[in-house]
């Protein structure tokens, strides 16, 4: 069964050439094709730009000798009967137009399954067209008893038109999935068979998903991975025979569900799976081969990062001849739900807060294509060492034994689609969209029975999507097809092309450099923090040629950077999960190419951290998460306030508390003089002030509203504050006139929101100023005179309120800022959000009303 994404002109007539010969084995033994045509001995790599410690590992004859489909062994895990195609091919560069000549040896050889970009291929160079050759002997008893024999491509980056002895068998579109055809009725009688794959690999050229590559890499666009890049190999079939297996876990019910597409004529055809727990059969289920059937498994053991137990499942095809694989996957299940008031992602019914690394599956030798089994399992190991307990799969599809490894080892998985490309979102056609529908589907069809897969995104930051709404209808369609899963409708909808928060999916997402971002829940949808950190160390010796990026800030060294990962943690482990955060993605696990903002160096030979010291953050973080407290009582009710200066003073250097008892201390020569009711607080825009003599707000995870009449004596470029709290460098809020945007704010340090709505303020006209922090909503937003004025998302919760609350001045960079020109009456503090109707209530009574 060949799938095909969909069909584009990229090809006049694909090309490709002649046989290759195998050596022979016993009936399941494991076996590697000789060499084709060229031989083993001659070949050579090229010099590698920046080596791992498994580079020297690959050769011809050691070229990801493992088994590449861990989930649909046939007959067993243990001993599945293949035949592997990795190796030497013999390889050709051509120009699109030249047709396949079949039975003729190309000039230039390749080692197959490295992308051709790659130093571990041999080639090292970009062509958008490509001929691969080899020959192969069949064993005989690949085809005895009337067993059909099948090619298989674990992926081909892009367009792939495949011949056995001349005969076009398959023509495969899509650099993501991988393809397989029934070769029987193309082969010889005897000899040697001749494959030829022809390749077409636009990348840049072509509004395809691409994912991260790029013909001149950029920045944090890399290196293209074209050609075949994963294995190739040969397998025997019955007549009719299993073409994918999945078993949909429910922990809930203690069941799997199972169901079988298949090869050949399904007329008649049954299927009997025997359930397995290690090696005591635990349930059994048989039935038409055509539907689903499901199995309840007694005393189940549910797979989770902690303890990643996987059942086993044998499976019998009966109809036209007898197909026997293996299977396996975890039972458990992952769902948004309503725990202590607010929307949380839970694994197996407990909340689970997933923190997670960015992995872009890039590697300094092999590109896409890990050089060795041990390379792809080593990134997931690490993150496991690290404590972490989820990856995000970064604009990338993997290997089936990269998926293998994280259902094995215990980690969970965001998937992403691998992206268009960008700066193409108004461009885009029918046709194009339709692509990437159809890729988004065959990616999740594919990888639905990976355990650790817990949630599907297919946008990240608006990269190849067409409108907000494309969000939405995608993810509808993804949760359609798969409804067992998250959807992550977008990642980052905060950020960068076609921005804006779709309104649908499982999950809100933002995406904040350092951060973390602090979306809140909604009432339908969980929160997570896309993607955050990225705090660069550049480690010499162990870099990729050219200049390094550095988009997210710089350390000087190891310990600044262990240090600056603890204090971005502790904001999510003390704010997380009061916020109502069910996760985080830190970026990223290693460097690549020239980002080097990982935790290990590209090439994997230097952990810039202390794995204890990150680990026991980590692990922390997840435990603090994933035990969410309750939601925050609402506050002291009424219009009163917590605290509250009338300022009506006349005489001294203390103004009253006459709610809370905590007097504010007149700084500098301010004094009182006429205000609106009474007396107000006179200061002189240079050096004045009143302040506590403690922290009043506790501004950290809580709701929040500060109150007070203000007028300013003048106005011009230079921001003016009326109320603020010191934090330990920088004012945790600041309600406050905006010299660079004439308006009126409620703000934090990196963002305002402003009072778009009334205009520029008046000198010498008393203002009605209400700021309002909604950590629920994660909003802030400026009332004037009683009428809501501006408001704003805002990323994480600002900086912390750690020293006096202040009235008349700002602080920034440890210091005294923004002195305010002009007085202020009826300062209140409240400690919870206040409505739109109350807020319009307090304008409404005026400065002196005590409600």
């Amino acid at each position: 069964m060949i799938a095909v994404a969909c069909t584009v002109g990229l090809m006049a007539t694909p090309a490709i050439a002649g046989p290759a010969s195998v050596a022979p084995g016993g009936p399941t033994a494991t076996r590697t094709a000789s060499g084709p045509t060229a031989s083993a001995s001659t070949w050579s790599g090229l010099t590698a730009p920046l080596p791992t410690r498994w580079t020297s590992q690959v050769s011809p004859t050691n070229a990801l000798p493992d088994y590449p489909r861990p989930q649909l062994a046939r007959p067993s895990v243990a001993a599945p009967k293949w035949l592997s195609l990795n190796g030497l091919w013999q390889y050709a560069p051509t120009d699109g137009f030249t047709p396949p000549v079949f039975g003729a040896d190309l000039d230039g050889q390749i080692l197959v399954p490295y992308p051709a970009e790659s130093v571990l291929s041999g080639v090292q160079k970009h062509s958008d067209y490509m001929f691969y050759r080899r020959t192969v002997t069949v064993p005989k008893n690949f085809l005895s008893g009337g067993q059909h024999l099948r090619l298989n491509f674990g992926a081909v980056n892009y367009d792939a038109a495949v011949y056995v002895n001349g005969i076009q068998v398959a023509r495969h579109l899509g650099g993501y999935d991988s393809f397989s055809v029934d070769v029987t009725a193309a082969l010889r009688v005897k000899g040697p068979q001749e494959i030829l794959v022809a390749v077409h690999s636009p990348v840049d050229s072509a509004t395809i998903p691409v994912g991260k590559q790029r013909l001149d890499p950029d920045g944090i666009f890399y290196t293209a991975a074209s050609g075949i890049w994963q294995s190739v190999w040969l397998e025997p079939v019955a007549a009719t025979s299993i073409a994918s297996f999945t078993a949909t876990p429910d922990a809930a019910s203690s069941s799997f569900t199972f169901k079988a597409t298949l090869n050949g004529d399904p007329t008649n055809a049954r299927l009997a799976v025997d359930v397995y727990a290690g090696t005591k059969k635990v349930a059994a289920v048989s039935g038409a081969a055509g539907g689903t059937m499901r199995v309840t498994v007694p005393k189940p053991r549910l797979w989770s990062p902690a303890d990643p137990f996987l059942y086993t499942f044998k499976v019998r095809l009966t109809g036209h001849g007898t197909d026997v694989i293996e299977s396996y996957a975890g039972l458990r299940s992952v769902a948004v739900q309503l725990v202590n008031g607010k929307q949380r992602i839970t694994l197996n019914g407990k909340a689970t807060f997933l923190l997670s690394t960015l992995d872009q599956g890039y590697w300094p030798d092999g590109i896409y294509t890990a050089p060795t089994d041990a390379a792809l399992k080593f990134d997931i190991q690490k993150t496991k060492d690290l404590g972490f307990n989820t990856i995000r799969k970064h604009i990338k599809v993997e290997p089936a034994r990269w998926y293998y490894w994280a259902d094995k080892l215990g980690i969970m998985v965001w998937q992403d689609s691998p992206a268009l490309p960008t700066g193409r979102n108004g461009s885009l056609t029918a046709g194009d969209k339709a692509n990437f529908r159809a890729e988004t589907a065959q990616m999740v069809g594919q990888l639905a029975n990976v355990t650790s897969i817990i949630g599907w995104i297919p946008f990240n930051e608006g990269w190849g999507q067409w409108s907000v709404a494309a969000a939405s209808e995608v993810g509808a369609q993804i949760k359609a097809q798969d409804p067992s899963r998250l959807v992550n409708d977008r990642s980052g909808f905060n950020c960068c092309d076609t921005p804006g928060d779709p309104g649908t999916g499982d999950i809100i997402d933002w995406h904040q450099y350092q951060g973390p971002a602090l979306p809140a829940p909604d009432a339908t949808r969980a929160s997570i923090d896309g993607e955050h950190g990225g705090l660069t160390l550049t480690v010499p010796g162990h870099t990729w040629p050219g200049a390094p990026i550095n988009p997210y800030g710089s350390v000087p060294d190891a310990a600044a950077l262990n240090a600056g990962y603890e204090a971005n943690n502790a904001v999510l482990r003390d704010q997380g999960a009061p916020y109502g955060l069910s996760g985080s993605v830190y970026t990223q696990i290693t460097d690549v190419e020239g980002e080097q903002n990982g935790f290990f160096t590209y090439d994997r030979e230097v952990e810039k951290v202390d794995e204890a010291r990150v680990r026991a953050s980590n692990l922390a973080v997840i435990n603090a998460g994933s035990k969410p407290t309750p939601p925050a009582p609402p506050g002291t009710p009424g219009l009163g306030g917590v605290d509250r200066w009338s300022f009506d003073e006349t005489t001294g250097t203390t103004a009253a508390d006459g709610v809370g008892g905590h007097d504010l201390t007149l700084r500098n020569g301010a004094k009182f003089g006429p205000g609106l009711a009474g007396n107000a607080l006179v200061l002189n825009g240079v050096d004045q002030s009143a302040e506590s003599s403690g922290t009043l707000i506790p501004t950290t995870n809580t709701n929040y509203t500060v109150s007070a009449w203000a007028k300013a004596s003048s106005f011009g470029g230079a921001f003016q504050t009326v109320m603020s709290e010191d934090g330990a460098a920088t004012s945790a809020f600041f309600l406050q006139y905006s010299g660079a945007d004439k308006r009126w704010a409620f703000s934090f340090a990196s963002i305002r929101a402003l009072a778009t709505t009334v205009g520029m303020p008046v000198a010498g006209q008393w203002y009605h100023l209400v700021g309002v922090r909604d950590v629920t909503r994660s909003r802030l937003s400026i009332y004037v005179d009683g009428v809501l004025a501006g408001s704003v998302g805002i990323l994480g919760g600002g900086d912390l309120g750690t020293g006096n609350l202040q009235v008349g001045r700002g602080q920034f960079g440890g210091n005294p800022v923004d002195y305010l020109n002009g007085s202020v009456d009826d300062a209140r503090v409240f400690d919870r959000e206040l409505t739109a109707a109350e807020v319009a209530a307090l304008h409404e009574a005026g400065p002196g009303a005590t409600q």
